[in-house]
C-alpha cells in the first residue's frame, strides 16, 4: 500500500493586525449574544413553571419550582464563568493591541 499523493497547497491569507483585532472583538460579541440567549431561555423556564409565561395555564408545584430553580442556578453559574473568561479575553485584546482600537 502506498501513501497518497497530496499536492502542495499553500494558500495565501492576508490578515492585518487591525483585521485580527476586529475578528477577536467580533468573536467576543458573538459569544456575548449567545450567553444572552441562554439567559433569556432560563428566564422563560422560570416564567413557564410559575405560570406567568404567556400561553401557560397553571403554575407548577413547589417541588417543580425548586427543581427548575436549581437547574437555572447551575446554568447561570456556568454563564458567569464564561463571562469571566470573555472579560479576560477582552482585556488581553485591549492590552495586546491598544494602538489599533482608536
Amino acid at each position: 500500500m502506498s501513501l497518497p499523493n497530496v499536492p502542495n497547497i499553500t494558500p495565501t491569507i492576508n490578515v492585518t493586525t487591525k483585521d485580527a483585532v476586529n475578528l477577536l472583538l467580533v468573536s467576543i460579541a458573538l459569544e456575548e449574544i449567545s450567553l444572552a440567549h441562554i439567559m433569556n431561555a432560563e428566564a422563560e423556564k422560570i416564567q413557564f413553571i410559575l405560570g406567568t409565561l404567556p400561553g401557560t395555564t397553571h403554575p407548577g408545584s413547589i417541588g417543580e419550582v425548586l427543581h427548575i430553580n436549581k437547574d437555572v442556578r447551575a446554568t447561570l453559574n456556568e454563564v458567569v464563568l464564561k463571562e469571566v473568561l470573555l472579560q479576560m479575553k477582552l482585556n488581553s485584546v485591549l492590552d495586546a493591541f491598544p494602538q489599533h482600537l482608536t
